[in-house]
């Protein structure tokens, strides 16, 4: 490991170039333990809130009843997520099954393992994927049962990023499911990335296109048909070098080339953080910033470049700073959070939870006690927002009424927002906490 890497964390590009609501010291943001309610606490809650409360049995496995739900698991069929399910970016069908699994691997709990692989087999099975090519459909609407590419119900367009997400997600899973499953998962994953290779083209400066016509074409709109501010910057390109860098890893291709080739271009931009949301436009969104710093992290390694690592400190890990709380605002809970970006600057949780990985795998690689701090701030400051009799968790601390307070908990002016993602929002908690769990870090250091 570098010798420098283990000072980059709060320095760089953020700390010298402090944007507005951007955290001071770094000790204002620490959150010590609350021993009544552990972080594991929350993970369990999470788990049980998706087993109790939003599995349906379709055609012989299990499903998400929705992408979108309230604090007793009913179906907001007024919200584009509502009628929605499978492995897309707002369902996360294959990731939810995975945080499920895992969970019940570290619990030794065969029953909610099994769930998991039917949840699994509901998409291997369920006609979301053309095994002729790797092309994933990401979305069946519940109500009509049929199948869309993106979350407007429409097939007008898709993400291939996330396309390369789900692929990534089938393949991480393939380490742990057992072996007819584990060759269809990877089987997936490698015709999911040879089919983004060869039919998506680069953009004008050399990058993933954000959205795409179903033969790969592009796509410069934006959802809703307007040119698309973001068609050349979106972190959602960063998916598709995970995925190639995941499978080179694992023997099963040899993407470098193609890797080193859309890193320099990333790199050669000063990054590229635009949103990965789909519903959402900014240049800088917190979680481009963790998922850049977690996809460099391993392309470093794949590479063995150094250059590439420090970026993956330097810009990434520390462009993470920008968005961090210090203080509890408009009387909600927000110390220890991430706003999701200037122009929309609720916090959503899912998006926090990939922010405690970073920091984690930082710690994992440096050592340095302030990322083993910083993921440990983060996940406590999601506990705060659990429902303990159900648990629920909010998809997002809405502590600037953004979405406003029609969607609030009892109508508050600011507060929780009483909807969540049951896969996406709601369990990603769970792989962060088992992280910690893993490296030994649960009861953290007490003292900022």
């Amino acid at each position: 490991m570098c010798a420098l890497l283990l000072e980059v964390g709060g320095v760089g590009w953020c700390a010298a170039n402090p944007q507005p609501g951007a955290a001071g010291p770094q000790e204002s943001f620490y959150l010590p333990e609350n021993p009544d309610y552990t972080i594991m606490d929350s993970a369990r809650d999470s788990v049980r809130f998706t087993v109790e409360r939003t599995l349906v049995e379709y055609k012989g496995h299990l499903s998400g009843k929705s992408s979108f739900v309230d604090k007793d698991g009913n179906v907001m069929g007024w919200h584009d997520f509502g009628n929605l399910e499978g492995p897309g970016w707002a369902a996360n069908t294959v990731g939810g099954a995975y945080e499920l699994y895992c969970f019940g691997q570290y619990g030794q709990d065969t029953a909610l393992q099994a769930k998991a692989l039917s949840l699994l087999d509901h998409v291997l099975e369920g006609g979301f994927i053309d095994y002729e090519t790797g092309f994933i459909t990401g979305y069946r609407e519940t109500t009509t049962d049929k199948f869309c590419l993106n979350y407007q119900h429409k097939n007008n367009w898709f993400c291939p990023g996330s396309m390369a997400k789900i692929a990534y997600q089938l393949l991480i899973f393939s380490d742990l499911a057992d072996s007819p499953r584990r060759e269809k998962m990877r089987s997936t994953a490698l015709k999911t990335a040879a089919w983004i290779h060869r039919n998506i083209r680069p953009t004008a400066n050399g990058w993933y296109p954000r959205r795409c016509h179903p033969d790969g074409a592009h796509y410069p709109q934006n959802a809703y048909g307007d040119g698309d501010i973001l068609f050349e910057k979106s972190g959602d390109g960063l998916f598709a070098i995970q995925l190639n860098t995941a499978l080179t890893q694992r023997g099963l291709a040899d993407y470098r080339d193609t890797v080193r080739e859309r890193v320099k271009v990333f790199m050669a931009r000063g990054g590229l953080f635009g949103s990965i949301n789909h519903d959402t436009y900014d240049e800088h969104e917190n979680v481009a910033y963790s998922v850049a710093f977690r996809t460099l992290r391993q392309a470093a390694r794949l590479l063995n470049d150094d250059q590439v690592r420090r970026f993956a400190y330097e810009k990434c890990l520390a462009g993470l700073d920008q968005f961090k709380m210090i203080d509890d605002r408009h009387g909600v809970p927000t110390k220890g959070l991430l706003f999701m970006e200037k122009s929309w600057d609720t916090a959503y949780l899912w998006e926090n939870a990939e922010a405690a990985l970073a920091y984690f795998e930082a710690y994992q690689d440096t050592g340095k006690d302030q990322f083993q701090r910083d993921g440990l701030t983060i996940l406590r400051a999601i506990a705060r927002h659990h429902q303990r009799n159900t648990g629920f968790l909010t998809e997002g601390v809405d502590w600037n009424n953004h979405v406003g307070k029609q969607h609030h908990f009892d109508g508050a002016e600011y507060g929780d927002i009483k909807y969540t993602e049951p896969f996406l929002n709601n369990l990603h908690i769970v792989e962060p906490t088992l992280l910690a769990i893993r490296l030994q870090i649960v009861s953290g250091i007490d003292q900022p």
